[in-house]
């Protein structure tokens, strides 16, 4: 599957964003309320906005912050989307709600690409719109069951499956696969031995 280096992008961030809520991630720091969120505060927001190169973010506050958990929400439901239909509702009203101004632009060094997102969106409106836009391509491209969830039992991550038989069952092969199949092959070996 081809897909464009700033749609590539796109997907890459939407991932990342989906995997800031703190259902989604393998429990990193527990607090009162459970697993922390990764967005748990405006700095946050900034240090995933410089992460991913988002341009034009200006001065954010709470109201950012919560219009960003709102989109990320969303995000999430498309990749539990149980069909492209679902998914592809979901993504219309994302990106109409973002108000998008498809518009071509060549800025901070990169070469021309396509931005969805009108010239003064905040940062929700911009991820809604660009994110969006990639989750449709892969929608269009009949690849909706390439949005996944990692099948590590204490993970859930999402993530693109761009492996070319659509097999990738994991997050990250280094991390959740590999300890999978660390302990598998130990369990085997336990049975082998007894």
């Amino acid at each position: 599957m081809l897909i464009p280096h700033d749609t590539r992008i796109a997907l890459d961030t939407v991932v990342d964003l989906v995997n800031t809520a703190p259902e989604s991630e393998p429990p990193r720091e527990e607090t009162a309320d459970g697993p922390a969120d990764g967005l748990d505060g405006v700095a946050a927001l900034y240090a995933f906005a410089e992460r991913h190169h988002i341009s034009g973010v200006g001065a954010l506050g709470e109201k950012d912050l919560a219009a960003v958990r709102d989109v990320r929400a969303r995000f999430a439901e498309v990749f539990a989307a149980p069909d492209p239909r679902t998914a592809a509702d979901l993504v219309n009203r994302l990106v109409a709600a973002a108000g998008t101004t498809p518009q071509l632009t060549d800025h901070d060094g990169y070469d021309w690409h396509v931005h969805y997102f009108a010239p003064d969106a905040s940062i929700a409106d911009h991820l809604a719109a660009d994110c969006g836009m990639a989750l449709a391509f892969i929608i269009v491209a009949g690849e909706q069951e390439r949005l996944r969830r990692c099948e590590a039992p204490d993970c859930g991550n999402a993530f693109v499956d761009l492996s070319r038989n659509r097999s990738r069952r994991y997050c990250s092969s280094r991390t959740c696969g590999n300890r999978l199949h660390v302990a598998a092959y130990r369990a085997r070996r336990k049975e082998a031995s007894a």
